[in-house]
């Protein structure tokens, strides 16, 4: 006897209406009809089982906090960065660790399992880094939480952010961050990469910079991120989020670009509801709308991932945690409305965000942990046009969340209907 079976349950790479054997915490079956029996059952009747959703880059420690000290009225990324620092004084470790807890508890039920989360590291108190790994060894048992040394005023730019930075990795942070962009030249821009990422060789860690987020077609520092990448080795281990310059770029420079950042293996990783909000903000008509340039990136071979940013805080007041709300905006912003192109855009918020944070034991396959989560759609289309209810979260066999289906009761002439907005 199985300790759970999902009968027939539908797979993203388009097999349907196969069971899903779990013992011990794994995948010991994937099959159609499976001769065996579990001792619970799961009809998922021709609905979309996914390995978890994957949040390629947040900021744990800023959500939650939209209101304090005030709200950003102008809308903009400088704003943004100025209520921050008027926020930091007077946060406290229990306020982040609270605030941070409480968007894992989201994320989880909206069947995401692993977050790759920046944490600022110029505060010289470095309360935010112990907080929030205080979280990551709180939420272990259900979720994967990556942390970035991120020198949010700058590695270079604040006096302290190098010390700082050094010692969150000492304390156990995961990932070297940057943000050239934020230095005061263009050349310390360059500086800081290759500072960061040397640290990031001699260390066997990865890197993750905040990379070209910016309207400005002449932000270029994810070539130098790139050159850098080769130049120590990094290939596969490098990741530049935003890029949004690339949306303003010169064409003939981006098919360039493009080819230098395939050569290094490097991810990309585009956060389409934040970089739509706070691009463009300087346009008059006709106004840019700053995410990256995905289908071409795609077509070169570039490991794309999506990441939510922010959740209700000094840079974006909405959100819910949603990945598939991630994904329904970008096939939007990105003209990525082809089957394919949509499929590409949740693989984007699954598989692509696994590749980007290296994750090893994801995936629906024999011998992986039992992770997976229960959509109310049949395909990845339909979950991205619905972004469907997570009827089942489970975390290595275990059941961790649940949702009862959405279903609508229409009473027209008093008949009534379910209305389910499926086909």
């Amino acid at each position: 006897m199985l300790d759970l079976i999902l009968r027939r349950a539908n797979l993203p790479d388009g097999r349907a209406s196969v069971d899903i054997g779990v013992a011990k915490g794994q995948i010991v079956a994937i099959e159609p009809s499976l001769a065996a029996v579990g001792a619970r059952e799961i009809d998922a009747a021709g609905r979309l089982v996914t390995p978890p959703f994957v949040d390629s880059h947040f900021h744990l420690d800023s959500a939650l906090s939209v209101g304090r000290p005030r709200h950003n009225e102008s809308g903009t990324l400088l704003e943004g960065i100025q209520i921050w620092s008027e926020l930091k004084p007077s946060i406290t470790a229990e306020d982040v660790y609270d605030r941070a807890l409480a968007l894992c508890h989201w994320a989880i039920a909206k069947g995401t399992l692993a977050i790759r989360s920046h944490v600022d590291v110029c505060d010289d108190r470095l309360l935010a880094v112990d907080a929030l790994l205080a979280v990551r060894q709180t939420m272990k048992p259900y979720l994967d939480l990556q942390l970035v040394a991120f020198p949010q005023d700058g590695y270079l730019r604040s006096p302290t952010a190098r010390a700082n930075l050094d010692e969150a990795l000492k304390r156990g942070v995961d990932v070297v961050g940057g943000i050239p962009h934020f230095e005061r030249t263009m050349a310390a821009g360059g500086e800081a990469i290759a500072a960061l990422c040397r640290i990031a060789a001699e260390r066997g860690l990865m890197v993750d910079m905040h990379c070209d987020e910016s309207d400005d077609p002449l932000s270029r520092h994810v070539e130098t991120l790139a050159a850098e990448t080769v130049r120590h080795g990094l290939h596969g281990r490098v990741t530049g989020s935003h890029l949004t310059s690339m949306h303003s770029m010169d064409n003939y420079y981006v098919s360039k670009l493009i080819a230098l950042m395939a050569e290094a293996n490097l991810n990309a990783v585009a956060n389409p509801l934040i970089n739509i909000s706070l691009q463009g903000r300087h346009d008059a008509y006709p106004k840019r709308r700053g995410m990256t340039r995905v289908k071409e990136l795609l077509k070169a071979g570039v490991n794309v991932a999506f990441g939510h940013d922010c959740v209700m805080d000094p840079w974006y007041a909405l959100g819910s945690a949603d990945m598939l709300e991630v994904a329904h905006m970008a096939l939007h912003v990105g003209h990525m409305t082809g089957r394919e192109e949509m499929r590409a855009c949740f693989a984007a918020v699954t598989t692509a965000g696994a590749r980007t944070l290296g994750l090893a034991d994801y995936g629906l396959e024999i011998g992986k942990p039992a992770s997976f989560v229960v959509l109310q759609a049949s395909d990845p289309v339909e979950a991205l046009r619905l972004r469907a209810s997570r009827l089942f979260v489970f975390r290595a066999g275990r059941e961790i969340a649940a949702t009862p289906p959405v279903a609508t009761a229409l009473r027209l002439d008093g008949v009534e209907k379910k209305i389910d907005f499926t086909l």
